[in-house]
């Protein structure tokens, strides 16, 4: 990864602080937009109802609650539009495809669909920038902050790190777009790999 982000000392968030300032952060995102890479292949979203029936094994009934967030979804990415900054993330994917990640990507597909524009790179374009580690999880909102998503051992969100140094922000950022413009876009990756793939047993 950056040298710059390995030797960057972040603010701690738990979750209490961090869910109100990134609320508050994302909707103030100038350019260049909000950019977003996800590297981990398998998480727990006990609070995300599709991911319960997913994990519980009603694969049906987590693509259905997927689907009942179009509307959601639309007045979402309409309202980013309306505050004038790009929505774009990055998706790390290992193969075979991980259960978690098919379920996952069935969500960014309509993410995709309404704005929230994903393209996929595969495991081993990132492999030169990972000597010390796998790539963080983290999102950039314009020039003013990075957070970098801290997971527990059981993969479920459990505080945050802030950066506010605008010169790392801007590295980090340009890290993300390069990597956007080489991905595959997430509609034609998931036609090609994911649409024909059996029902995931479970998480």
């Amino acid at each position: 990864m950056l040298d710059a982000f390995s030797d960057a000392v972040p603010e701690r968030l738990e979750l209490v602080d961090y869910w109100p300032d990134f609320e508050k952060n994302f909707w103030e995102t100038g350019a260049p937009g909000f950019w977003k890479l996800e590297r981990q292949q398998v998480f727990k979203e006990p609070f995300e109802p599709s991911w319960v029936a997913f994990a519980a094994g009603d694969w049906d009934g987590a693509i259905r609650i997927i689907h009942e967030k179009r509307d959601d979804f639309s007045r979402y990415y309409q309202r980013i539009a309306e505050q004038g900054f790009i929505n774009r993330r990055v998706r790390i994917v290992e193969k075979p495809i991980s259960p978690y990640l098919q379920w996952e990507l069935h969500l960014l597909a309509l993410r995709h669909e309404f704005g929230g524009l994903t393209r996929v790179v595969d495991v081993a374009e990132v492999a030169p920038y990972e000597k010390r580690g796998p790539l963080p999880e983290i999102y950039t909102l314009g020039t003013a902050v990075m957070y970098e998503a801290v997971y527990d051992e059981d993969g479920v969100l459990a505080a945050a790190n802030r950066f506010t140094d605008k010169a790392l922000i801007i590295e980090c950022q340009q890290f993300i777009e390069r990597l956007y413009e080489s991905g595959e876009p997430l509609d034609e990756f998931m036609a090609r790999c994911v649409v024909h793939l059996d029902p995931p047993t479970g998480p």
